[in-house]
């Protein structure tokens, strides 16, 4: 047989296979885990980013010190680019650090 039959014979076992009731039936709502983030500096009218406040910028960074994407952090296309521009700035300046070695 060859490659694409097999993959047809699967699939047709995988639809004939006899599944769980309750978990066959179950439709799962994801739109109610799924809330609309909104950009916090837009929210509390925030023009500025200050390069040299590490405290504020550590929101921004995870545990191994990557910046964290805006569909994670909820941030604006326009504050997310100041933001990545501040924290560069800070690490730069090493007011932030390039690594995950001063974070442990």
């Amino acid at each position: 047989m060859k490659e694409g039959q097999k993959v047809n014979l699967t699939r047709k076992k995988m639809k004939n296979r006899k599944f769980d009731s309750a978990l066959r039936n179950e439709s799962i709502d994801r739109s109610a885990s799924k809330e609309k983030k909104i950009c916090r500096f837009k929210k509390s009218g925030i023009k500025y980013i200050d390069y040299k406040n590490p405290d504020f910028l550590y929101q921004f960074i995870n545990d191994t010190g990557k910046i964290l994407p805006r569909r994670i952090t909820g941030t604006s296309q326009k504050y997310q680019k100041k933001v990545t521009q501040a924290i560069k700035r800070a690490r730069h300046l090493a007011l932030l650090p390039f690594s995950s070695d001063s974070f442990k």
